[in-house]
């Protein structure tokens, strides 16, 4: 059976080795602060500023569920809050990462009602929305401080190498469903938008460090500072070392890895209604995995090796946000990502990308919000040919100019809004490429103290995305090894690939039903058009027996689903308990369209995503500066007919405890996947790396403040 970036292994044994990694700083530009910091300001002495900030963690701990539907969030276009969005948005703020235990970026992401993320060995991670899940999930954009981390060399997003200090994360927003009417293509099912914090916010000493069975070593330091009166800094360098997995059945996985990072932000409120940010990181690491490749010297023409991938990259990112009046501003993003990726034995790529990027938010008259902007990205990367994966030509650089604008009209002020907007862009691949949107607001009635109504939004929407082709659909060639049942299998780019498309359709409610109790549902239909298809061209019998496939756009279908959850804080617990449950159910109906060969990728994309997933988190203040949390979550089982395996479904629990000894000195005991020791999330299909089980972990950490 095919074991490739499309098709599934039937079996994928695999070796793998340590390799060290060293911490790579860098001085980079970079955004917009998050808010202004007064030219006149004092400089606080630091126990102050410390004391100011455990203040606002509790109060990011203790906000009601009314007051929590009130944070703003901007992954939309014009400000606005939580409960005002039409859309299915979720944000998770810092005291919720913190509370967590979270590691990593996509354990993080675990705290979002309705996001598909499933851990497949110690590094690698499949992270998706609403369906079709994978280790490139090439549905859902993902942005940190407005950078795509979006590859286009695969299409989706590298996880292992993505990350910041988590301390430094202000908030994640994340929209479920289509944000392509602002951020253009590849924002099809999601957006993810990662925000870090104005360094004015992260003065002063912190310096974490911990360890357990898996996580061996996690250490971070930040330090943050003033430039004179309107001007803030800071530093941060983390090291994370992880152990093993497991084999499925017994023995380790061989797939640790070892990561270096080092970054800075600057924050400077200039005068004029001035805002100038500047940041960047950079990181270097080693990530290991056993693969089963392509050995033309081999006498099975396979061969099992050890891939010690050498990982490294830097960005710089620069904003300048000028304030024209309470009404009206404009931003102007400009940002350097360079990243590399060295598995040897499969592929070997070097990529630089660099943006600009325009925006301007304006009001006209007293019922339009208006917001338009103006895009260039050019992306060029360098590849390395293998047995296994090769690339036409090697070198490549893809163009991409794009404007959008969107209105928001009150059609009935602070009653009813309608938002209308497109973008429209222009890449090498596929040429022109618009994706309109609609969205409805309707908000009824907001609670008072005369009224007993609770404050609710029901919202709806219509729109259509796009997914753009990735360099590996347009230019790549892949050789499967034979199998004692299976012949070599060749898969072939397609340069005639198009854009898989999508028409969404979308209903929602918010409502604080009371001051301790918000509930969020949505509902969504997503019609889909030439998804891609593996395609049979030919057999060669002589002198190898061979099967020549190209990728195409041969699927169609539909999905739809609900999602729903709720935040509750009893009222016998005087505040000090939040319940957070979730649940969301997805259907996918994927079939050939006429013409195509390919009879297994429909099945694929639809067993890879859970159609039930449930989750309920705990976060409980105890006496003396303690706090307990809990997640607890329900995934449905999953289906790899290419491979022949099915992961049942699975409950799990992870667990934090916490003292906060002072304002100063936290420690704290963190127990991931506790109710099994060890379990299969999810089998990697986008290349033949050795499934993996995740094992139990425990970890302490203490946190120092000063």
């Amino acid at each position: 059976m095919k074991h490739s970036l499309f098709h599934l292994p039937r079996s994928a044994g695999i070796v793998s080795g340590r390799l060290m990694v060293a911490a790579a700083g860098v001085a980079l530009m970079a955004g917009m602060p998050k808010r202004a910091v007064g030219a006149d300001a004092a400089p606080d002495p630091v126990p102050s500023t410390l004391l100011a900030r455990n203040e606002e963690l509790a109060s990011l701990a203790n906000m009601s569920p009314e007051e929590l539907m009130k944070i703003p969030v901007t992954i939309l276009g014009p400000s606005q809050t939580v409960s005002r969005t039409p859309a299915a948005v979720s944000v998770v703020t810092a005291d919720d990462i913190q509370r967590s235990g979270a590691q990593n970026l996509p354990e993080a992401l675990r705290l979002v009602p309705g996001l598909d993320v499933a851990q497949m060995d110690a590094a690698q991670w499949a992270v998706s929305v609403r369906g079709f899940n994978d280790q490139f999930a090439n549905k859902l954009l993902v942005l940190q401080d407005g950078r795509s981390l979006y590859t286009p060399l695969f299409a989706g997003v590298v996880w292992d190498v993505q990350g910041t200090m988590l301390e430094d994360i202000d908030h994640i927003e994340v929209v479920r469903g289509p944000g392509a009417t602002l951020w253009g293509a590849n924002a099809m099912n999601g957006v993810i938008n990662i925000l870090t914090k104005n360094a004015a916010d992260t003065q002063g000493w912190l310096v974490r460090a911990g360890g357990g069975n898996q996580d061996l070593a996690s250490i971070a330091a930040r330090y943050g500072g003033k430039i004179g009166d309107a001007a803030y800094y800071r530093l941060y360098a983390t090291y994370n070392a992880h152990d093993n997995a497991d084999m499925p059945g017994g023995g380790s996985a061989h797939d640790p890895w070892q990561l270096g990072r080092a970054g800075w932000r600057t924050d400077w409120n200039a005068a004029g209604g001035n805002t100038l940010t500047f940041q960047g990181d950079g990181y270097l690491g080693g990530v290991d995995e056993m693969l089963t490749i392509y050995d033309p010297a081999s006498p099975t023409l396979s061969s099992q090796i050890r891939d010690d991938m050498r990982v490294g990259g830097a960005n710089a990112l620069g904003r300048w946000r000028h304030t024209i009046s309470d009404s009206a501003d404009f931003q102007l993003q400009a940002y350097y990502d360079f990243t590399t990726r060295d598995a040897a034995r499969v592929f070997d790529e070097q990529r630089h990308t660099f943006d600009l990027s325009w925006q301007n938010e304006f009001a006209a008259g007293d019922r339009h919000r208006i917001v338009w902007g103006l895009g260039y990205r050019v992306t060029a990367d360098q590849q390395k040919n293998s047995d296994t994966i090769q690339f036409n030509p090697l070198h490549d650089t893809v163009n991409l100019f794009s404007g959008f604008a969107q209105d928001e009209i009150a059609l009935v002020p602070e009653r009813l809004s309608l938002t209308l907007g497109s973008k429209l862009e222009h890449n090498d691949y596929t040429g022109w490429e618009v994706e309109p949107g609609a969205r409805l607001r309707w908000t009824p009635w907001r609670a008072s103290a005369s009224r007993a109504l609770a404050s609710q939004t029901f919202w709806a929407s219509v729109s259509r995305a796009v997914r753009t082709p990735s360099r590996t659909e347009e230019n790549i060639t892949e050789y499967q090894p034979p199998t004692a049942t299976t012949p070599l299998v060749v898969i072939s780019g397609n340069t005639g690939f198009e854009s898989e498309a999508m028409l969404a359709y979308e209903i929602g409610w918010r409502a604080a039903l009371t001051e301790n109790l918000s509930v969020d549902a949505a509902a969504f239909y997503n019609d889909y058009n030439r998804l891609r298809s593996v395609e049979f061209v030919s057999f060669s019998p002589a002198p190898i027996p061979t099967v020549h496939e190209q990728l195409a756009n041969g699927l169609t279908g539909d999905s739809y689903g609900a999602e729903l959850s709720a935040t509750w804080r009893p009222a016998f617990a005087q505040n000090r308990w939040r319940l957070t449950p979730a649940y969301s159910f997805l259907k996918m109906n994927l079939h050939p369209r006429a013409g195509s060969s390919d009879t297994t990728s429909a099945a694929q994309s639809e067993g890879q995503s859970p159609q039930n997933q449930f989750s309920l988190r705990s976060s409980l203040d105890l006496p003396g500066g303690v706090t307990a949390d809990a997640a607890l979550r329900f995934v449905d089982s999953l289906k790899f007919p290419q491979q022949g395996v099915s992961l049942g479904s699975f409950w799990e629990l992870d667990a934090r405890l916490a003292w906060r000894i002072n304002p100063h000195l936290e420690i704290s005991l963190v127990g991931h996947n506790l109710l099994h020791g060890e379990h299969q999330e999810f089998i990697p299909t986008e290349l033949a790396i050795q499934p993996a089980e995740i094992p139990r972990s425990v970890f302490g950490e203490i946190t120092w403040q000063f």
